[in-house]
């Protein structure tokens, strides 16, 4: 005799893009819907109160990861001048 377990992953989203990656509001959103869930079962003054924490943690996500993007490419574009790539350096730059 032999047993069977099943397991279920959950909901499966899938987004696409057209000649671009996905933008830095999309991942601010994501990641702030991974660390908040706002159920609204509460009492609707609590739920009001969670959604404006959710905005505020959603901006700050946001700043960051624009703040870490720009680090980023700052970093690229060094080691590309280093490297002597200073016209792909300044289409980087241009972006």
């Amino acid at each position: 005799m032999f047993e069977v377990s099943v397991a279920q992953a959950g909901t499966v989203n899938v987004v696409t893009t057209d000649n671009g990656g996905l933008s830095v509001d999309h991942w601010a959103d994501r990641a702030t819907d991974t660390i908040i869930s706002v159920g609204d079962k509460n009492h609707p003054e609590i739920v009001q109160q969670a959604k404006a924490y959710k905005d505020n943690i959603r901006h700050v996500i946001k700043t960051y990861m624009e703040e870490a993007i720009r680090s980023s490419r700052t970093d690229t574009i060094v080691e590309l001048e280093r490297n002597g790539y200073e016209d792909v350096a300044a289409i980087l730059r241009k972006m």
